[in-house]
């Protein structure tokens, strides 16, 4: 009955949140496309497979923040093979990415690239506040580096990744795999609307404090 009562609040705030950030945000769906196709050819507007609630696959949405096939580039280019071994070795992550466009880095910096997620969370595939969308490759990559990790990454699954979550708002960002996934399966194991309440009200000080 806890669970039940949780799973429809959550629901009832995934969609008020979205529909008003979606509204709030009306003049940068139109300005934000316009200065990324300015800056470089391509879709304003990618999709990339992330992983869901039990292990779903979906496609997240993202304001393209990056060159045109960057994911490719990175992967299969030889020219970016020593970018590719520190992008895996740091877990994924980079500091000044040379694929991030001028317009991107701003975008990041905001976290206005999440902006289009707003769909995915209306959609189903996501929630305003969870751990974060991992991609299939960083899953499968990760469980192997950090063996110790399987059961916080099953815990972390048995909930909708968010836009916003715990280690976000902390000043963790960058705090290795097995840490992040570890607040992960902590967030998804206590399912309290309280605390989504209060990560919300503490993101937009985390996306700020990024400058």
């Amino acid at each position: 009955m806890i669970i039940s009562v949780y799973g429809i609040g959550k629901r009832v705030l995934d969609i008020i949140s979205a529909l008003f950030l979606t509204i709030l945000c009306i003049p940068l769906w139109i300005i934000i496309p316009i200065l990324i196709k300015l800056e470089s050819s391509g879709p304003a507007i990618f999709s990339q497979p992330r992983v869901g609630r039990n292990g779903k696959i979906f496609k997240i949405l993202k304001f393209r923040s990056m060159i045109v096939n960057a994911d490719d580039l990175l992967w299969k280019n030889r020219e970016y093979k020593e970018l590719r071994d520190k992008f895996t070795k740091s877990d994924w992550k980079l500091e000044n990415d040379p694929r991030v466009t001028k317009i991107g880095w701003v975008l990041r910096r905001l976290s206005i690239d999440e902006f289009p997620q707003v769909f995915n969370i209306l959609k189903g595939d996501m929630s305003i506040v969870g751990p974060r969308a991992y991609r299939p490759k960083e899953i499968e990559a990760q469980a192997k580096k950090y063996s110790h990790t399987k059961s916080w990454i099953e815990k972390a699954l048995t909930v909708k990744p968010g836009i916003t979550g715990l280690w976000q708002v902390s000043g963790r960002n960058d705090v290795p795999f097995d840490k992040r996934v570890q607040i992960d399966a902590e967030y998804a194991d206590r399912k309290s609307l309280l605390e989504d309440v209060m990560i919300l009200l503490k993101t937009p000080r985390a996306m700020l404090s990024k400058w």
